[in-house]
């Protein structure tokens, strides 16, 4: 797939990283078409230039977007189909997609799994809609939307099969304060991506249930362990450092950061909350809860072997296991 400096943006979602993203874009003087479905979000951003309900103090450029509650109109204007919605809504977001998807890459920023289908977010639009593999890629990295938003200094990684596509995207993306790598791993990256928030839950686990810095920091160490066999073993890439940014970066902010949906949910549940009333409490998804099961469940499938935090955060959130018990166990057996 060659993509070129006119290939247009569409954005899917309007959450605070699709927003974030789509100021990205914006900044860089590129017109974005944008799928709302929130009929205030819409107006808003229409007329006011802002998200009311997302980083609503981000400034939009309204003269640049054409924003539109048709998926089909949204998408067939666009070259670069850029996913930012939740997994658990990208299927609601693309309800009704059938105009043509010849010519069109799919750019997922999602770090999770289609729940019900238990699959990967590029699985999926592969599969469903038929898009080759050339045509699919990722953006991933330690990137809270609050920070990007607001200029912090942040990286992030764009991962296509071709390498070329990567850097076209990447200086289109990225900015002074938002340094843009590229890559070719983008199976790799995208199971990083999906491994780090079920971690980031056992983070938040360990966090509620009293223990400290000294603990999670080998909790980490350990998890990225984990990460790195599951990689390793499933998606072998020569040259792969998991000591970069969408690996090890990305699972180290997600582990520790207050802007953290993952580590927000285990730390609710660490402290006493049934796993019922802490997803009740959060007000965004924490994506590592679906994770945890479609990975169990891809797992087995496969017949690959748990691994031990993962398969930890998996009984607690999903089978009852008490995480006092459960932690005390990784404590004494799993950890070094």
């Amino acid at each position: 797939m060659a993509l070129d400096s006119s290939s247009r943006f569409s954005v899917i979602g309007y959450g605070s990283w699709a927003t974030t993203l789509v100021g990205q874009l914006l900044g860089k003087g590129i017109r974005v078409n944008w799928l709302i479905l929130n009929p205030e979000v819409s107006d808003c951003v229409v007329n006011e230039g802002y998200n009311p309900k997302y980083v609503p103090e981000l400034e939009l450029d309204k003269s640049q977007l054409d924003v539109s509650a048709d998926v089909n109109e949204v998408v067939s204007k666009g070259d670069i189909i850029l996913l930012a919605a939740p997994s658990a809504y990208l299927k609601k977001s693309l309800e009704g997609l059938d105009c043509s998807l010849e010519g069109k890459f799919f750019l997922s920023a999602i770090k999770g799994i289609v729940p019900d289908e238990c699959t990967t977010v590029l699985d999926f639009i592969r599969d469903r809609y038929g898009v080759r593999q050339e045509c699919l890629g990722l953006v991933s990295g330690p990137t809270h939307a609050e920070e990007v938003s607001r200029g912090r200094l942040s990286f992030l990684t764009v991962a296509c099969p071709s390498e070329d596509d990567a850097a076209l995207i990447a200086s289109r993306i990225g900015s002074e304060s938002l340094r843009v790598s590229v890559s070719t791993d983008v199976r790799g990256i995208e199971f990083a991506s999906i491994l780090k928030n079920i971690y980031a839950l056992g983070a938040g686990i360990a966090s509620g249930l009293g223990y400290g810095d000294n603990f999670l920091a080998v909790l980490a160490a350990a998890s990225a362990g984990e990460m790195s066999s599951f990689l390793n073993k499933c998606f072998p890439y020569e040259g792969r450092d998991l000591s970069r940014c969408p690996y090890l970066g990305d699972l180290l902010v997600t582990c520790y950061s207050n802007y953290s949906r993952n580590r927000r949910l285990g730390v609710l549940i660490g402290r006493g909350c049934s796993v019922k009333s802490a997803l009740n409490e959060m007000t965004m998804i924490a994506e590592g809860y679906f994770s945890a099961e479609c990975m169990h469940r891809l797992e087995e499938r496969e017949g690959i072997a748990a691994q031990p935090i993962e398969n930890a955060v998996y009984r607690i959130l999903y089978e009852g296991a008490r995480p006092r018990k459960t932690f005390d166990y990784l404590a004494k057996n799993i950890l070094k």
